[in-house]
């Protein structure tokens, strides 16, 4: 290939993954919104009939119902992403996710209309759960499709960092409006709609930026051979269901500690004045800012750790780190103390990004080209469901119930081992073709390069036309 030819590819790459990452900040940016603002005065506005614990239970329930539609965004999109590409319902998800968050930012509260109030907001939030499904599983795929194949880790933990960002932006636009915009009543009143608003600007910058990437190749090697698969999802757990529950498993240990700290479930605690801590709101949110940083910054080097030690290896690094933290995280957020609430969100914030950023090229790289885009969405939705879901709800009742954050702790610690063993049962495959003529060379299952590192790479030399070195092993 020229010169001009390997430059056009990189500036494609990096287009790329510009889109990705504006695309899933936009998006998880719409969701922490959300998920910040139920847990701080949701139940005020929309449910304001039930008070106390209850009150508060139904509100983080709103969080987990748009969950149990992420499969159905994710059957949605991994069918026609994998019939008609992964571009196009990129934008549509874009176009769902910002019209939703804008209508909840005009929805008029409880005492404006009175039960339709909470029916409509839980009809949004559908909406947003249908997104979110969908978003996924296709800015991963042109991330990762596009990378160099020993550069699939750090390309794939573009679109992750997304997420990150996502919580960054809303949570410091939450803090600004909450603390200096429109503090006390003010922000009861009308400050909140704001960040929901502001939805609008970011729909506009994403879509302009998405509108510029060209299709993945892989896709477009598919349509030219004419070797789409008619029901993609029937193929899909016909062959491969158990490395959908597999995977499903893996992120939901994720899942569920992050929405510890991202879903509200910590927010709530601290800053809940009828709680033991009544801490700041405004204190409270900056340091979920900061913890957001540090998993930023992890998630960041766990994508050069997926290409260097593999992505195996990287997860279980990370899921050792938050056996490690689980117990300390809530001995910290308990001393009531804005320091230590912080220093201990952080620290744990590590472990989430050690088990995010390789997600995408794992992923990927376990299902075969032409359910590919199926795979990685129905097997995040399924795991956001098992473990994000209802996450700050569960734990807000075992809280409840138990007067103790013990409880929630050993919960989290059950969701992280048996995300362990999953993730040990899985093979990594790192530097495994994508392509749709390896999965069909009869090659794609008995792939496994870090067990058998030199076979494999005499795989891979052999499939792409390069004679193998005298004296290679078969």
């Amino acid at each position: 290939m020229s010169n001009v030819g390997v430059a056009q590819d990189a500036r494609e790459r990096r287009k790329v993954a510009a889109a990705t990452i504006i695309g899933t900040t936009i998006e998880w940016y719409d969701f922490f919104i959300y998920a910040n603002a139920a847990a701080l005065i949701f139940n005020q506005l929309f449910l304001k009939p039930v008070e106390g614990p209850l009150g508060q239970i139904l509100t983080f329930a709103t969080v987990g119902i748009s969950f149990l539609f992420r499969p159905l965004g994710a059957a949605l999109v991994g069918h026609y992403g994998d019939k008609l590409g992964r571009k196009a319902m990129l934008v549509i998800t874009l176009l769902l996710m910002g019209a939703a968050t804008t209508l909840i930012g005009v929805l008029p509260t409880y005492d404006a209309i009175g039960v339709w109030a909470p029916i409509l907001l839980i009809f949004l939030r559908i909406l947003q759960g249908i997104s979110a499904g969908g978003e996924w599983g296709g800015a991963v795929l042109m991330a990762v499709e596009y990378a160099p194949v020993n550069q699939r880790g750090r390309y794939g933990m573009f679109p992750q960092l997304g997420v990150p960002i996502g919580m960054l932006l809303a949570t410091a636009v939450i803090a600004l409006m909450s603390g200096v915009i429109s503090p006390g009543d003010a922000f009861v009143e009308w400050g909140w709609r704001i960040p929901f608003l502001f939805s609008i600007v970011l729909i506009v910058v994403g879509m302009v930026v998405r509108q510029s990437i060209d299709e993945s190749p892989v896709f477009k090697e598919i349509a030219e051979s004419g070797k789409k698969q008619k029901m993609p999802i029937a193929e899909l757990f016909r062959k491969h269901w158990k490395l959908v529950l597999l995977l499903a498993l893996v992120f939901a240990g994720n899942n569920a500690s992050g929405y510890m700290i991202t879903g509200g479930f910590i927010l709530n605690y601290t800053t809940n004045p009828e709680g033991s801590l009544a801490m700041d709101r405004t204190g409270v949110l900056n340091a979920v800012t900061i913890a957001a940083t540090v998993w930023l910054l992890a998630t960041l080097l766990s994508g050069y750790m997926a290409d260097w030690i593999g992505r195996k290896n990287t997860y279980v690094i990370g899921w050792l780190w938050m056996i490690l933290w689980v117990f300390p995280l809530f001995w910290f957020v308990n001393t009531g103390d804005l320091l230590w609430v912080t220093v201990g969100m952080c620290i744990f914030a590590i472990g989430l990004g050690l088990t995010y950023g390789p997600q995408a090229a794992w992923y990927a790289e376990t299902f075969p080209a032409s359910v590919r885009t199926s795979g990685v969405s129905i097997s995040y939705a399924i795991g956001a469901i098992l473990g994000g879901a209802f996450a700050p709800m569960i734990a807000t009742a075992l809280v409840a119930e138990f007067n103790t954050t013990l409880a929630v702790s050993m919960y989290l610690l059950v969701l992280i081992l048996i995300a362990m063993m999953a993730t040990l049962v899985l093979r990594d495959r790192r530097g495994i073709p994508l392509d749709i003529g390896f999965e069909e060379s009869g090659r794609y299952e008995l792939f496994d390069p870090d067990s058998r590192p030199v076979e494999t790479s005499a795989i891979m030399l052999e499939y792409h036309g390069v004679e193998r070195a005298p004296g290679t092993r078969r």
